[in-house]
């Protein structure tokens, strides 16, 4: 077996860059959404309340199981070609 090259090492070094920078978009986009979403605007409390709480699981869950639902219908659509 051939030791990797530094272009390979290089590439999948970029890879790996390329795929944090995606999960650190993602995880930002999904905490921008489910805030405005579930957040009251008044900030009454510095907890968290019952119904905040409950509005970002559910928000959270949904948000993950679309991406998973879309990644994978991608992925289909990339095998296809």
């Amino acid at each position: 077996m051939a030791s990797p090259t530094e272009a390979d090492l290089a590439k999948s070094l970029a890879m790996a860059q390329q795929e944090l920078d995606y999960r650190v978009d993602l995880f930002n986009r999904m905490t921008s959404s489910c805030f405005e979403k579930c957040m009251d605007r008044r900030y009454k409390d510095g907890e968290l309340n019952v119904g905040e709480h409950s509005c970002v699981d559910r928000c959270c869950a949904k948000y993950w199981q679309v991406t998973g639902i879309v990644g994978q219908m991608l992925g289909a659509q990339g095998q296809g070609m």
